[in-house]
């Protein structure tokens, strides 16, 4: 077993890039590998997206699907604390995940302890 983080900073308009990180995360989980998500810059708009349909990749599922099922196996989600206070979100926007408002330094910690990085 591994233990891999994912670091998405793109927000939905990056489409095929947020479907497609949130797509691997939920592959290494279903392998057995021990994953975590961080979530940067616009990539905090990504727990923002109430509706299937919404975002869409080509070819790598859709957001709401994707987020549901990280509620469902309940895997972690660090999301950057500053950057979700400059998107104009509080505490509201982790409900129903298992999340937590992080700074840099855990998503340092985090890179440190994995065993590979993926960054979308």
């Amino acid at each position: 077993m591994s233990k891999v983080l994912i670091h998405i900073h793109s927000g939905p308009d990056l489409k095929n890039k947020t479907t497609l990180g949130m797509l691997v995360a939920l592959t290494a989980f279903k392998k057995g590998d021990e994953v975590n998500i961080f979530l940067a810059a616009d990539g905090t708009h990504l727990l923002n997206v109430k509706s299937e349909g919404e975002v869409v990749g080509q070819g790598t599922g859709d957001l709401k699907t994707h987020l549901d099922a990280l509620k469902a196996n309940n895997i972690k989600l660090y999301v950057s604390g500053m950057s979700a206070k400059a998107r104009g979100y509080d505490d509201s926007l982790l409900n129903g995940f298992n999340a937590e408002f992080s700074m840099p330094d855990k998503l340092l910690e985090l890179s440190i302890e994995s065993n590979s990085v993926l960054c979308y």
